[in-house]
């Protein structure tokens, strides 16, 4: 766009119409184009039904801490060095969440666990 001396805007319209009902304005030009993808693009969006399960241990005053370290190692098969870990988290912080993943698997984990004495929960992560 340019001005002319006087402070005038100058317009370079290929096509302008003028109407007793207003002013329209058509610009000839080429189209904007649009792009074709070469493939579908897929997006997973986390809804609570396919969000994780959790097993939560909770602390408790009865198992001593070598026993939920044993318990961690034989039910969901932990070496002793996380089983430890896992149980420390247990004992400090009063719960952990030491398995996760679909409701079934994470319902299985808790009714062993159950089995065991501890006290063990699961819930919907997020």
């Amino acid at each position: 766009m340019a001005t002319s001396g006087r402070g005038e805007l100058l317009v370079n319209l290929e096509y302008m119409n003028l109407s007793a009902t207003g002013i329209s304005v058509h610009m000839m030009g080429s189209p904007m184009a649009t792009p074709e993808l070469d493939e579908a693009i897929e997006v997973d969006v986390a809804t609570s039904e396919n969000l994780p399960w959790m097993c939560i241990v909770w602390d408790d005053p009865v198992n001593l801490m070598s026993y939920v370290s044993y318990v961690f190692q034989t039910v969901l098969g932990y070496d002793k060095k996380r089983a430890n870990e896992l149980m420390m988290q247990v004992h400090t912080e009063g719960k952990a969440a030491v398995s996760s993943g679909e409701r079934d698997k994470v319902e299985a984990d808790v009714k062993k666990l159950q089995v065991a004495g501890l006290w063990a929960t699961m819930q919907q992560a997020g």
